[in-house]
């Protein structure tokens, strides 16, 4: 058999310039992220405010206003909590390692964490974004029209519908192929097995 020829130097260095470019294009997403983080400064400055109405107004809003001044104050932390998501594991799967291994404070999501589970996660947190939104039109449903309603609920089932959907695909790609997403395990067994002397 015919040993491949080797590359000429200006080849060589052709070929791993093209892909180095690529690869460093990923750096490109770091202002995106970085707009989400002040995209974060300013909900917190949008929960501050709806904290100081309703601490202002406790004594002249009824049950209601304060469930929906409440609601509102929940549905802001869960869009946090969503962009939190989006920002540290979009940044660790798309981007670099955070190098968060053994830090305390480490999210026990991250461990796990890759584009499939990422985006189950995204799709429960949009699921529950939608379910704040759907409870305050029922609590309060003279503010909207039947029409506006029902939009409301088409939307959170299609949320629920797709969300259940990804899962799904999430679980049978990765009993499928579970090698690409526990790689160190198998590879580890692998070679435990491959160099292990016949007949141990």
């Amino acid at each position: 058999m015919t040993a491949p020829r080797p590359a000429s130097p200006g080849q060589s260095r052709r070929m791993r310039l093209l892909p180095s470019v690529i690869f460093m294009s990923r750096w490109l997403q770091v202002p995106l992220y970085l707009g989400l983080i002040v995209a974060q400064g300013v909900y917190v400055v949008l929960f501050a405010k709806e904290v100081w109405h309703l601490v202002t107004h406790a004594m002249t809003l009824d049950e209601t206003n304060i469930m929906l001044v409440v609601l509102s104050l929940i549905d802001v932390v869960m869009i946090s909590n969503l962009l939190i998501m989006v920002i540290v594991g979009g940044y660790e799967t798309f981007v670099s390692r955070l190098g968060l291994e053994g830090h305390p404070d480490e999210p026990e999501w991250l461990d796990h964490v890759n584009a499939g589970v990422l985006k189950v996660k995204l799709s429960m947190a949009l699921i529950g974004i939608s379910s704040i939104h759907l409870l305050k039109t029922f609590i309060d449903p003279d503010k909207h029209s039947q029409q506006a309603v029902m939009w409301q609920v088409i939307i959170h089932v299609t949320f629920l519908v797709s969300a259940l959907v990804m899962a799904l695909v999430d679980r049978l790609t990765t009993h499928t192929h579970p090698a690409h997403f526990h790689e160190p395990a198998a590879h580890g067994n692998h070679t435990t097995i491959s160099n292990s002397p016949e007949g141990a």
